[in-house]
């Protein structure tokens, strides 16, 4: 029963890939009550003037949307984004990683060896203890310097942009796979033999404090073939975030839970022999670690094929591959697979049975969401339900008898490249929608949202199916989605000017809509949710995701309401 305090990991984890979806974007600075000036035509420029004509653009103009607090409206206070729950969540991911990597083959049995080494080298228990916390020290020092370097190379906005990129998730979606290949024992990523030589070679003949240091320095790359894919499938999470501080804070944590048994061992001598013995249940943790990685990669594919609008990877051809991946794990910890590095599995140990039960037991759990059902665990991660070819209930509540409904137009548009949520009516484009809301006389819900953004999707999958959620937005609201990361799709000539958010053109739809969501809600993150009037004044204060159905309807509600008492 040792094993299966440590093995117990393995099952959060699983869990928690298959719940985890804190992509959260980066919020600008900016003073949201600034007032801005419109001209003699009741118009507000995007983008200055002399910025403009600088770069010989026509300036784009859209309807006062100034933000002020008058008779009938409320102050228009952005919401900004969480980001303390993301780190948070980020540092969560890398503790994951971190007691996992401790769990590899190429870590698990040196901690016994480095124990002895310190209480050998230092003489005594304590001077052992001071050296055995120093190397812990170390080990945190190493990772996060590895996680700010991923910072001060892209940036904050850079990151932000790569996350929405296609080549950026398809070269993370091959990325994965590789790492996934490797854990099943089909090649080993190892760093160049004469530089992890030396490293090990100035940790032999240092002394000190330096020589400690390069003995963490060491552990981390001799480690590498194993502990590679999980660093690697961390960064690539924590980047696809597009929060500056995101890879540094996955890195503390991963680094955090590494270093945790290491020093724990030198102090508590008792927790050393509690440990499990090493054997061939260290390489079953790894394969399993494969079988997640090969699922988390079609989640980079799948928004590679939204992005591109290929058509082909939809709902239905991703849950098809995550039931089999989940059902192969199952077979596997009961014995069925093996690999040529898995040792003879004589009996099925009680972790092992209970891991399979949980592994079969989502596969089977997935079935259902091959005709439509919402499957809500996977919301935010699987494409979303429009993709799918066949679906045998619509769910949420239906609207055909609204006026709203009615009158909708059969093509609007864009509507050849992007979708609505399914049983949504929606506009894509923003002058469109505003006239349609004046002729309905109803409210405007502008929905930033985005093609590789999984709160979007979640948003869509779990909180708008809602009964009330659904008839409040499909009755009530003209829904106007604009796509921050729609690149396809070119804005004709007399729409184009020059960004100083962007630092650059607004010549297609996605540039324009993230311009207009930062230049004049001060905000650029998605999901986000302004509810506005007719001229695209706020009419209550914006909001980001929310995933309680009963306050994000009381939300909605609330900007009818101020709507119709404006009236």
């Amino acid at each position: 029963m040792k094993k299966l305090s440590f093995i117990a990991l393995l099952i959060l984890l699983l869990t928690s890939v298959s719940i985890n979806y804190t992509y959260a974007a980066l919020s600008i600075q900016k003073d949201t009550t600034t007032v801005q000036e419109a001209d003699d035509d009741g118009f507000i420029t995007i983008g200055s003037a002399a910025d403009s004509a600088a770069n010989n653009i026509k300036a784009d103009t859209v309807k006062k949307a100034s933000v002020t607090t008058d008779t009938v409206g409320a102050t228009a206070t952005v919401a900004a984004p969480n980001k303390e729950q993301t780190l948070w969540h980020t540092f969560i991911e890398g503790l994951l990683g971190g007691f996992l990597a401790f769990l590899m083959p190429c870590i698990f049995p040196m901690v016994p060896l480095t124990v002895s080494y310190f209480t050998k080298r230092a003489g005594s228990k304590q001077k052992g203890i001071g050296q055995a916390l120093i190397y812990g020290l170390s080990i945190i020092v190493i990772y996060v310097v590895l996680g700010l370097l991923i910072t001060i190379l892209f940036g904050s906005s850079k990151l932000n942009e790569l996350s929405s990129s296609g080549i950026f998730n398809i070269l993370f979606f091959l990325l994965l796979v590789v790492f996934a290949v490797s854990f099943f024992g089909a090649f080993e990523i190892t760093l160049p033999s004469s530089f992890v030589n030396r490293i090990d070679q100035k940790a032999d003949n240092s002394k000190g404090l330096g020589g400690i240091f390069f003995m963490a320095a060491s552990l981390a790359l001799v480690s590498f073939s194993c502990t590679g894919p999980i660093i690697g499938t961390l960064l690539v999470q924590a980047s696809a975030k597009g929060e500056v501080l995101a890879p540094a804070m996955g890195m503390f944590g991963f680094a955090l839970a590494l270093a945790l048994p290491f020093t724990l061992s030198a102090i508590f001598p008792g927790f050393l022999n509690s440990m499990p013995k090493s054997g061939g249940w260290l390489n079953s943790v790894k394969v399993c670690l494969g079988f997640l990685e090969l699922a988390l990669a079609l989640k980079f594919l799948s928004a590679a094929d939204l992005v591109w609008h290929w058509g082909w990877f939809d709902r239905e051809v991703f849950l098809v591959l995550w039931i089999v991946i989940f059902a192969m794990m199952g077979f596997y910890l009961l014995g069925k697979l093996k690999f040529s590095h898995d040792s003879t599995l004589d009996y099925i140990s009680v972790p092992r049975l209970l891991l399979a039960i949980v592994s079969i037991s989502f596969a089977v759990y997935m079935v259902p969401g091959l005709w439509g059902a919402p499957v809500k665990v996977l919301s935010g991660l699987a494409p979303p339900m429009h993709t799918q070819d066949f679906i045998l209930s619509s769910g949420g509540s239906s609207s055909s008898g609204s006026q709203t409904s009615l009158d909708f137009p059969k093509k609007v548009k864009h509507d050849e490249v992007l979708h609505p949520p399914h049983g949504f009516n929606v506009f894509f484009d923003l002058d469109e929608g505003i006239e349609f809301a004046k002729k309905v006389n109803k409210p405007i819900m502008l929905d930033f949202t985005g093609h590789t953004c999984v709160n979007c999707r979640r948003m869509e999958d779990d909180v708008w199916i809602d009964q009330e959620v659904g008839k409040i937005i499909k009755e009530k609201y003209v829904l106007i989605q604009l796509y921050v990361d729609e690149r396809s799709i070119k804005m004709p000539a007399e729409k184009v000017h020059y960004s100083n958010y962007l630092k650059g053109n607004t010549d297609d739809l996605g540039r324009w809509n993230q311009d207009l969501q930062a230049t004049k809600y001060g905000a650029n993150s998605q999901p986000y949710y302004v509810l506005v009037d007719h001229q695209l004044n706020p009419l209550v204060p914006a909001q980001g995701a929310i995933f309680n159905a009963k306050e994000y309807a009381a939300f909605l509600q609330s900007g009818v309401d101020k709507f119709n008492s404006a009236k």
